[in-house]
């Protein structure tokens, strides 16, 4: 349900200074938002997955009631739009190189397009220095044009876009069992040279502990990539994917179709790493965002 937006405030006389004071504080904060920011800023329990509207989060935006589902875009990327004829519900993912402030998605219905306003905070990552093969930082002239290849394969493996997937809960299983040894969105040197931010979750485990899928998929890309090693990418509906790295086994095919929990290959230490562990990545409209959204812990 939308925040609800009031000229008057009605506050009980039973109630404490400090409880009144909150009570005060939250109804002027309601009024002096759009009701869609409102609502868009908030996650009720139960939902995945979590709204968390920062640089590499997600953002759940109330589209309303509509008799087919709206079409909505982040620029010129289509997003995944879930819910019934009742209210329909926009996914956004955010990039980590969103700048916070003000932001907007279009919507288009048959009654026209629309821009709807959503605001992201700021959030500060940790930084994380790491010791790897010289080569796999300062690449040779074929290790660079190798991997220039696998960068073009991979922009068409990320912008697969299939119909929605059929439940609007998108819990998802974690791949493997583990520690997460490296979070979301860390600043990464590697061997004092800064890189991109670390654009997944890391599950430290033994080599060949079993990797299953997070919500039923269809595998669409398998390979041995320079950086990401043995790499099985997973297709959930509407531009949400998965992106498993650095397999020492891969026990499927392109076109198979996985059910949640089912295997798909091994944790390795195959690509650039310090040591055996699974990289997890959630794509959303090509947006690398944080797994642990999708989590129930």
């Amino acid at each position: 349900m939308g925040a609800m937006r009031s000229d008057h405030l009605f506050l009980s006389s039973s109630a404490s200074p400090l409880t009144r004071r909150s009570t005060l504080l939250a109804a002027l904060a309601a009024l002096a938002l759009p009701a869609s920011r409102v609502a868009a800023a908030t996650s009720s329990p139960g939902v995945w997955p979590k709204a968390l509207q920062v640089p590499g989060g997600v953002a759940r935006l109330s589209l309303g009631p509509a008799a087919v589902r709206p079409v909505a875009y982040a620029g010129d990327v289509p997003l995944l739009v879930l819910g019934d004829a009742a209210e329909w519900t926009a996914i956004v993912g955010i990039p980590l190189s969103a700048e916070p402030g003000e932001a907007s998605i279009a919507v288009e219905t048959p009654g026209g397009r629309r821009t709807l306003p959503y605001t992201i905070s700021p959030k500060r990552y940790s930084e994380q220095r790491l010791k790897v093969e010289p080569r796999t930082v300062d690449l040779s002239p074929e290790d660079q044009a190798r991997y220039e290849r696998e960068r073009t394969h991979q922009a068409l493996v990320m912008a697969t876009l299939t119909e929605p997937p059929h439940t609007q809960v998108l819990r998802m299983r974690a791949p493997t069992p583990g520690r997460r040894s490296s979070s979301f969105g860390l600043r990464r040197v590697f061997n004092g040279q800064p890189r991109n931010p670390h654009s997944g979750m890391d599950i430290a485990a033994a080599t060949g502990t079993a990797v299953v899928s997070p919500l039923p998929a269809r595998v669409i890309d398998t390979g041995d990539y320079f950086f990401n090693g043995n790499t099985v990418w997973l297709d959930h509906g509407g531009g949400l994917l998965s992106l498993m790295c650095h397999l020492s086994a891969t026990d499927v095919k392109p076109g198979d179709m996985l059910k949640t929990g089912e295997r798909l290959g091994e944790v390795g230490a195959t690509g650039r790493v310090t040591g055996p562990h699974l990289h997890w990545g959630v794509m959303l409209n090509r947006t690398m965002v944080d797994p642990a959204l999708f989590l129930d812990a």
